[in-house]
């Protein structure tokens, strides 16, 4: 096992929230690949299987990438860490099945919700527990706190989009009910993401460096996407060609930045505050893509902005240095 060396809250929170800002725009590009491919399923093979090449260059490219490489099939066969965790990134794929399948149902707004509301309350469970490379943090009122103003205040930024969508034929026209199946994928998927995230900095530290960690994500991801994909073209045949368009085809190496700054940044600063901080870039990120290059139907209102707001300040709030047993538990 080698240690990579841990980083200062005020070093590491902004590169978690830096890595939250490839998500919407991760997300945008593959939405768009997918209604040119008339084919949700295909784009994210699209994404995992770009971001898959990346991963091979850089870890026969760099030393570093090489000296992890070499490592990833001594530390399974030790079992360094539980042989489950190389199977991370079928979570990652989990959460673009979510994306393909509950998006349109739900709408953006209640789907980003869903996965902040999961995620955020087993970034609780996977501290406590001491999953992560980090090791045990222990449950205090003022990260309860902070875990639910995040998660109202991602509600309330989202909140002008329930607005929008409420004559866009969603899940929400058939009543409470009708929500109920629909959202229990995204919550699954992004409560999921913290035990993904603490899987993939425990990989990283008997790997030496989280490229093999998101190597071995993108594996695992590819192979599930694939699978799922060849079922789908069985059953209901191919669909569009792929785009020439370069753009197209970045979303895989957003995902690569993404995954790697997660798997490095659990161990200093654990899973909760890394998910916190992410959340807070792709909050912040889909506010800039919205100003800057907004989408047809785009709404950027008080609400959108106000609320952004308040998810940095409740991220704050849960990672200032409280006294020793303050609030605690």
């Amino acid at each position: 096992m080698t240690h990579t060396p841990r980083l200062p809250l005020l070093a590491g929170l902004p590169m978690a929230v830096g890595a939250g800002l490839a998500i919407p725009v991760q997300g945008r590009i593959n939405g768009a690949l997918g209604a040119r491919l008339n084919d949700g399923i295909a784009a994210s093979v699209v994404s995992f299987s770009t971001g898959l090449v990346l991963m091979v260059l850089i870890s026969l490219v760099l030393p570093k990438g090489r000296a992890g490489l070499a490592r990833i099939v001594p530390a399974v066969r030790s079992r360094a860490f539980p042989p489950v965790y190389v199977l991370a990134g079928g979570i990652g794929a989990l959460f673009v099945f979510a994306q393909s399948f509950t998006v349109g149902l739900l709408g953006v707004a209640l789907f980003t919700v869903a996965t902040v509301t999961g995620q955020t309350l087993s970034g609780l469970l996977v501290d406590r527990l001491g999953i992560g490379p980090a090791g045990k943090k222990p449950v205090t009122g003022i990260r309860i706190i902070g875990c639910v103003l995040t998660i109202a205040a991602v509600a309330w930024a989202v909140s002008p989009r329930f607005a929008a969508g409420s004559g866009s034929g969603t899940a929400s026209d058939g009543g409470p009910a009708a929500l109920l199946l629909p959202l229990l994928l995204p919550v699954a998927a992004g409560f999921l993401m913290s035990f993904q995230q603490a899987m993939n900095g425990t990989a990283t530290v008997h790997y030496g460096t989280p490229i093999a960690a998101t190597l071995v994500n993108f594996v695992a991801g590819t192979v599930v996407l694939w699978t799922a994909w060849g079922i789908k073209v069985a059953l209901a045949g191919p669909g569009s060609p792929l785009p020439g368009e370069w753009w197209y085809y970045v979303g895989g190496p957003m995902g690569c930045v993404f995954i790697g700054l997660g798997a490095l940044l659990v161990r200093s600063l654990g899973v909760l505050v890394t998910g916190l901080g992410m959340i807070a870039g792709q909050l912040l990120g889909s506010l800039g893509l919205d100003l800057l290059v907004p989408a047809p139907g785009t709404i950027v209102a008080p609400a959108t902005v106000l609320g952004t707001i308040l998810t940095l300040a409740a991220i704050v709030l849960a990672t200032l240095p409280w006294p020793r047993g303050a609030f605690r538990r």
